[in-house]
């Protein structure tokens, strides 16, 4: 079974390409989640069976102190979801017999029977208040962690890590710790980019994700040239009317994402860890704006932007025309994209560990 966290779609976009491989291992693959992240992933792969699974349904607000403050809050309804979906798994256990679990940051998805591999790009998590504060959310992170047998880590574990300190602190989890490389669902392909055309990714929890998006929609009707912009929404009925120049897309399936995200000549996207990997798997020029108060994100636009890989912009900043002097500023530095090598062995190992 592989489930992944319902804290935006990158949980579940990253699982893509390890579904992938299961699937090429003869394994018989079964999905759990439910809302958006259920969407895409059924979109990607109809043919698998699915469980609904509650998620932990965190809220976001407006300003990033709020949000801070309302994650805080929110602790102890978390830690009641976490013990929710162990009930839930032993459940599922019972009725289903699943040889092992992979679960993607959710982390109650814990058997003592059974193997459970935990995926995490994030093995210190940054925090506004401190050291001392991030010290304190390690030894929690890894309380839950070293429950499960083992932690894949979706990054390079030397050479050309996208993650920084947030997948290589100083202190390791007791289980077992495997860097499987960087993970994407896009392939590079000869696609010629168009000149000026804009791709923009709307991603995230609400409120957020609605506020970048009105940001997007009063700038983009100035843009001289064309834009495709994807508003994140796999489960959206409602869609706003597109032009001969701006296009309006609720969701892409990978295929035709991997195809927009090929003619762009710029992506204005969040700095998401899984988009990230995205954009590097392509090699694509892009400008990242890093979700307020989401410190992680906040923590990713600053170090990449160190590594040359691409600039930022603050939310309450944005304007597509200082993004794009921005970009045109920028000494972007080429990277080596993705390879799957690293991901694919690790799992062919997990498999004939459960053969055994």
């Amino acid at each position: 079974m592989v489930a992944p966290l319902d804290w935006g779609l990158g949980h579940a976009t990253r699982c893509i390409p390890v579904i992938h491989a299961l699937l090429a291992q003869d394994c018989d693959v079964w999905l759990a989640g439910e809302g958006a992240q259920k969407t895409l992933l059924q979109q990607e792969f109809p043919q698998l069976p699915f469980l609904d699974l509650e998620g932990y349904r965190v809220k976001y607000a407006k300003t990033a102190l709020g949000l801070m403050l309302g994650i805080l809050k929110q602790a102890t309804r978390i830690k009641k979801a976490i013990k929710k979906e162990h009930e839930w798994l032993k459940q599922v256990i019972a009725q289903y017999h699943f040889d092992a679990i992979i679960s993607d940051n959710r982390y109650g998805l814990h058997h003592k029977n059974i193997p459970a591999v935990f995926i995490t790009h994030q093995l210190q998590i940054k925090s506004p208040f401190g050291k001392w504060s991030e010290r304190w959310l390690q030894q929690k992170n890894y309380a839950y962690i070293n429950q499960f047998t083992a932690c894949w880590v979706p990054d390079h574990k030397s050479e050309n890590q996208l993650a920084g300190a947030l997948s290589h602190p100083l202190i390791l989890p007791n289980v077992p710790v495997t860097y499987i490389g960087r993970l994407s669902r896009f392939e590079k392909k000869e696609v010629n980019s168009k000149p000026e055309h804009l791709l923009i990714l709307l991603s995230g929890p609400e409120p957020q994700r609605s506020i970048l998006e009105n940001k997007i929609i009063n700038e983009i009707s100035f843009y001289k040239s064309t834009a495709t912009i994807v508003r994140g929404l796999p489960d959206a009925v409602q869609l706003i009317p597109s032009t001969n120049m701006i296009r309006f897309f609720n969701h892409l399936p990978a295929k035709m994402l991997n195809e927009e995200m090929q003619k762009a000549s710029c992506i204005i996207a969040r700095s998401g860890y899984s988009t990230v990997m995205d954009i590097a798997a392509l090699g694509k020029k892009s400008i990242l704006i890093p979700t307020p108060g989401q410190t992680e994100q906040e923590y990713l636009a600053g170090y990449l932007a160190e590594k040359n890989f691409a600039p930022f912009i603050l939310q309450n900043d944005f304007s597509i025309s200082k993004a794009l002097s921005l970009v045109n500023n920028f000494q972007y530095k080429a990277n080596n994209g993705v390879t799957d090598n690293e991901m694919k062995e690790a799992i062919r190992l997990f498999i004939a560990s459960l053969n055994k």
